[in-house]
């Protein structure tokens, strides 16, 4: 089964090129023009183990917020077509992941229906260049398009760095064990509606 999606979006505020594999070894090749995110969606393909190609241009004399919100919306559109009808998928998800002080959970439902929950809090307002409420932003647009539910939560951490990455790390294990095969529901849809 060949679960892989290739989505180009353009607007008046960026233009993005990704390329997904959900069946992927990790490899990522990812340009956003935003160092810190650049890094994120970097661990968030290798945890994932999605082999993911991120090209976008952005207005980024504006600030970072369109780029990284339309990368999420990209993202997301690109789990939901890579999915297909979602048959013998798991469809849970779920992970606790410590970095250094930090630690967050994620939880993840491939359900049809988008919804986040973001209980995760920075105790500074940059990465680099990158406004530590956008990492909710992304979160947000990811699950919005990618049609799934996600409760992501910070159960430890000071150091913002050490909670985005933990986040996003925490958020890719999830995801990776939301969209595995469940060989003893092999062509089911895993719902009692039959369809997500």
């Amino acid at each position: 089964m060949n679960r892989t999606a290739t989505i180009s979006r353009k607007t008046s505020e960026t233009a993005i090129e990704l390329m997904l594999d959900l069946d992927g070894t990790g490899q990522t090749e990812i340009g956003t023009g935003i160092g810190f995110f650049d890094h994120m969606l970097t661990a968030f393909g290798r945890h994932g183990m999605l082999d993911l190609d991120v090209r976008a241009e952005g207005d980024l004399h504006i600030d970072a917020h369109h780029t990284i919100e339309d990368v999420g919306i990209v993202l997301g559109q690109a789990i939901r077509e890579a999915l297909g009808d979602k048959r013998g998928i798991t469809r849970f998800g779920f992970a606790v992941v410590p970095m250094d002080e930090a630690l967050c959970e994620a939880v993840i439902d491939l359900s049809g229906r988008g919804f986040l929950v973001f209980d995760v809090a920075f105790e500074r307002p940059m990465l680099g260049d990158m406004d530590t409420q956008l990492v909710g932003e992304f979160f947000q647009a990811l699950a919005a398009n990618g049609q799934f539910a996600l409760h992501v939560t910070r159960r430890a951490g000071h150091n913002a760095h050490h909670v985005a990455e933990a986040a996003f790390k925490a958020v890719a294990r999830a995801l990776r064990m939301a969209v595995e095969p469940d060989a003893r529901a092999a062509g089911v849809v895993p719902s009692t509606k039959g369809v997500l």
